[in-house]
């Protein structure tokens, strides 16, 4: 297949499924309160989707290896299009219990553990022989093609259900996935699947010793996901402690989510140009600037979503270069272990600040809370990124200089 037509068929399937996902955010809740009447259950899928994710990495070890094709991948579609249908159809037949939901969350949760590091490392192997850098530029328009959804995929949702009612939505994610997988079918992969051992397979946590730089990047992703919460739940606090629930949040994803954007649309062409550490060591250090500033400003619906823009804009700048980082670094096994590793770090710890930060919010405060992470993002940013590395060998390169210089 022609690389262009691969890497095409593969940025429409994360457009697809990504914004069937978006949508069905809006729809799963509502429909698992209407067929169980318990509020309770409407997370349920939410929270099993995190538990196969956050134990990939004993899992997933030597499947993930296989993953080298787009038949494959579609194959891993497939089984994620049967979580999706356990909902709809229990609800078809009346049936849908915590069971159900807790069923589909864990189907879905595996299957996107899967694909989405395997996606970006096949157009990754994709892009290798087509030219310096293009594997990069393919990466960031693939997240330019899954943060458009951020934008598309919530009003479209809202008048689906308004039209049509939540249940709809769902077998449409579902059919969307699907589309995916059969576009998927169309791609060939560069690298025969290998049947290792286990033992024969790259550990995540060996890619990442191996490679400093990526480990550097990589824990920087996981500070930036695990404080996230401060950003959602924070704001939505702040704005019922100040007599406009709704209202500073709002604003907030709304700036966020056209400086996102915005930063997606311009990553292909800017990120190549740039050094992948710094760039991504800057972006987390103005994301936690805007984090500890928003506090202040919230008598200022505009200045909220101006501070969020700001922030929302470096994001797929760092990520982008995070991506590059693993493109360059890596190839093959250690390649899909990198992309797994970038994934599992950052979605698990996004999980996690979920669970824990209405209980940190409620212990601290909502304002309080925001500070610290983004002093949290602002420190990790500066240790984690190039600048004090180099301020650190240069003494060593001054002592060798002395030593080796005629007395």
């Amino acid at each position: 297949m022609n690389p262009r037509r691969a890497i095409a068929a593969m940025l429409t399937t994360t457009f697809v499924t990504w914004l069937g996902q978006r949508a069905t955010a809006v729809a799963l809740p509502l429909v698992a309160l209407a067929e169980t009447g318990s509020a309770w259950t409407t997370g349920l899928v939410g929270g099993a989707v995190g538990l196969p994710m956050l134990t990939s990495a004993w899992w997933a070890r030597s499947l993930r290896q296989r993953l080298t094709t787009g038949r494959a991948l579609a194959g891993v579609l497939a089984v994620q299009v049967l979580g999706l249908l356990v909902v709809p159809v229990g609800a078809a037949v009346g049936t849908v219990g915590p069971l159900h939901l807790a069923g589909a969350g864990l189907i879905t949760g595996a299957a996107t553990a899967l694909s989405g590091p395997g996606q970006r490392a096949l157009l990754a192997d994709i892009c290798d022989g087509t030219g310096p850098d293009v594997a990069a530029r393919m990466l960031a328009w693939q997240d330019f093609a899954h943060r458009s959804t951020m934008i598309l995929a919530p009003p479209l949702a809202g008048w689906a259900v308004t039209v049509g009612g939540p249940l709809r939505l769902l077998w449409a994610e579902a059919a969307g996935v699907a589309l995916g997988a059969a576009l998927l079918l169309t791609v060939r992969g560069t690298a025969a699947p290998r049947a290792e051992s286990v033992a024969g397979t790259p550990a995540l946590r060996h890619v990442l010793a191996r490679h400093p730089e990526l480990r550097r990047a990589v824990t920087m992703a996981g500070v930036g996901g695990l404080t996230w919460f401060a950003f959602t739940l924070g704001l939505a606090i702040l704005g019922a402690e100040t007599g406009r629930p709704g209202l500073l949040v709002s604003s907030g994803m709304t700036g966020y989510g056209a400086g996102s954007l915005i930063g997606a649309l311009l990553a292909p062409m800017l990120v190549p140009q740039l050094p992948p550490l710094g760039t991504m060591a800057t972006g987390w250090v103005l994301l936690g600037a805007t984090f500890a500033v928003l506090p202040a400003v919230t008598s200022s619906l505009v200045l909220i979503a101006v501070l969020a823009a700001a922030g929302g804009f470096a994001m797929p700048l760092g990520i982008a270069a995070l991506n590059r980082l693993i493109t360059i670094r890596t190839d093959g096994a250690e390649r899909r272990a990198a992309f797994a590793a970038e994934s599992l770090v950052h979605d698990g710890a996004v999980s996690i600040g979920l669970l824990a930060g209405g209980a940190v919010i409620g212990l601290a405060g909502a304002g309080p809370t925001l500070v610290v992470a983004g002093a949290a993002q602002i420190t990790v940013g500066l240790l984690a990124g190039p600048w004090l590395r180099r301020a650190a060998a240069r003494p060593v390169a001054e002592r060798r200089e002395r030593t080796l210089a005629p007395h």
